[in-house]
């Protein structure tokens, strides 16, 4: 059997390496046509930024490796530029000498992946100063170009990972950075509320952020670069990253007549098998399920990538493997945060028709009297019928990573949410408490399931009067209190309040909040077992004012621009 594979990285090198795993006999043949076979496309921003400083730790495996490991062919900086598959071929090009051959295939995977979205803007062409950031190649040319020019400012363009990571490590090379976004938040996996956390980090280390703001143009401006935007005064920087996003790269299946997908992706089974059963492909630049909702979608992620390829090797082998969709676990590290997502958002939930709930908490990352301790902010969405988990969110600093991993597994084995109360989850003090953050999550889901306790949102502030016909009460310490609150809250310090119950009135609903959630809600039991009528702040005060104080820097920001945050 001969496997021909049209790219290498996450998808077509791990494919390569099961193939020849399951057959030692495969002829197996891989064209890439950069210069690297394997590499970590991840890490890219973090060479740039010099937290990785050898370019060689970028490569993963070399031509030679592979050979020397597995005999497979590798032919870097080999384009393939045709696919026949009446006759099974592919044409390559060698892109050193200009040659041109076919090869023969009995199977054949294309690993293409994706390519940075360039948008058709103005200018953009013939400025040597803007780049995309996808390959080794772009991160080699970002870099050499800031050896020797020692750009003092640099405007980013997109608030996803790439943009994200690459503001950050160009900012630690002393560089002033604008990031530009078209959406009014950056990470789009997160929702709106969740997200004001992560902007907060980027204004804390001088990122300047520019959201709700479209990209119209570029124009040279002497040794500078105009970045022209919608509403707002133009931004002038020494270079520019595009980091817009990324589509599908499957050119080559399109004119092979192959049945496509949404965005011009390549359509697959969950074998991985395209509308030709001798062609296969996985990565970027195919369509596959999504695990929470069942529908088509797209993943640039990594890890289905390989997933995906290991499946695709399988069938290949005889095997009967099957991939059943992404719920796009992702984690990213911004500046000293960690934020991290799995399944759906609220805001996707919505957009699908689907009714969900939430629960918002300010955990620590490991017991409180044990040194070292960090908060972190969780955010658990579920079905409101049926308790199923969709998805969650959580950003802080220690134990991020660990906690969405715990809840993706939850997802993935169909688990209802009330029933993260029950994981038995390793405890020791300097790792988790006894009532893990993930527990936690699941015992205030049961107390909703069991109508121990009714939340409100920070969404519904404006609508909730402030007319006295509700009584809004914060049980915060006076020193809490005094330092900021919410509007129209009077303050009872939740110790006091079984002395102070008079001075309510039960006649009217009671919104509870306090720092983080947890006095509030011993507050709201108080009440409820004095009568009252008591809805609890998902999230409390901290997250309040996080997402309150968000809003107003970006709704403060003056049509021109000048004064944006």
């Amino acid at each position: 059997m001969k496997v021909v594979i049209i790219g290498g990285v996450a998808g077509g090198a791990t494919a390569a390496a099961r193939i020849r795993r399951l057959d030692e006999h495969a002829e197996i043949i891989i064209f890439e046509k950069s210069g690297f076979i394997s590499y970590a496309n991840c890490g890219l921003p973090y060479y740039i930024g010099g937290t990785i400083e050898d370019e060689n730790e970028l490569t993963l495996q070399s031509p030679e490796s592979f050979f020397s490991r597995f005999r497979i062919h590798v032919n870097v900086n080999h384009e393939v530029i045709g696919i026949d598959p009446k006759n099974k071929t592919v044409s390559v090009k060698d892109l050193k000498n200009g040659r041109e051959f076919s090869e023969t295939y009995d199977k054949l995977i294309i690993s293409t992946g994706a390519k940075p979205l360039v948008p058709n803007l103005g200018g953009l062409d013939s400025n040597k100063k803007i780049f995309t950031l996808r390959t080794v190649e772009d991160t080699f040319k970002i870099k050499k170009f800031i050896s020797e020019n020692q750009p003092k400012s640099a405007v980013v363009v997109g608030g996803g990972f790439i943009g994200v990571e690459t503001a950050e490590n160009l900012a630690k090379d002393g560089i002033e950075i604008t990031l530009v976004e078209a959406a009014d938040q950056l990470m789009a996996p997160f929702d709106r509320d969740m997200a004001s956390l992560i902007h907060s980090e980027m204004r804390k280390n001088n990122i300047r952020l520019m959201l709700s703001t479209p990209v119209e143009g570029f124009s040279e401006n002497g040794s500078c670069v105009d970045v022209i935007l919608k509403n707002s005064k133009n931004v002038t920087a020494d270079m520019v990253i595009l980091a817009i996003g990324v589509v599908p790269d499957s050119s080559l299946a399109k004119e092979a007549g192959l049945e496509l997908g949404i965005k011009g992706s390549i359509a697959v089974n969950d074998s991985m098998r395209t509308s030709d059963p001798d062609i296969y492909a996985v990565g970027d630049a195919v369509q596959i399920k999504n695990f929470i909702t069942g529908q088509l979608t797209l993943v640039a992620l990594a890890g289905p990538a390989n997933k995906q390829a290991r499946i695709a090797a399988d069938n290949i082998c005889g095997l009967n493997s099957h991939y059943t969709g992404s719920q796009a676990s992702s984690v990213i590290k911004i500046f000293n945060l960690t934020a991290a997502s799995t399944g759906i958002n609220e805001r996707t939930a919505k957009n699908l028709g689907i009714e969900s709930d939430k629960v918002i908490l300010s955990p620590m990352s490991h017991a409180s009297y044990y040194p070292g301790a960090k908060l972190m902010t969780m955010k658990v969405i579920f079905e409101k019928s049926t308790y199923r988990l969709l998805g969650a969110q959580i950003i802080g600093f220690d134990g991020v990573d660990k906690r969405i991993d715990v809840i993706a597994t939850a997802i993935r084995a169909g688990m209802p949410a009330p029933d993260l109360a029950e994981l038995d989850l390793a405890y020791a003090p300097p790792y988790s408490s006894a009532k893990d953050p993930v527990n936690m999550a699941g015992f205030i889901i049961e107390n909703i399931k069991n109508k121990i306790v009714k939340q409100w949102y920070v969404e519904q502030d404006e609508s909730i009067a402030r007319d006295g016909s509700v009584t809004l009460l914060d049980t915060r310490t006076p020193l809490e209190y005094s330092k900021g609150h919410a509007e129209g809250f009077i303050n009872i310090p939740v110790d006091s309040l079984r002395e102070r119950i008079s001075e309510l009135d039960k006649s009217k609903p009671v919104y509870v909040m306090c720092q983080s959630g947890v006095r509030s809600y011993i507050a709201s039991r108080i009440l409820s077992g004095y009568g009252f009528d008591t809805y609890n702040f998902a999230g409390g005060y901290r997250f309040y004012d996080s997402v309150k104080n968000d809003r107003a820097l970006i709704e403060a920001s003056l049509p021109c621009g000048m004064d944006r945050p």
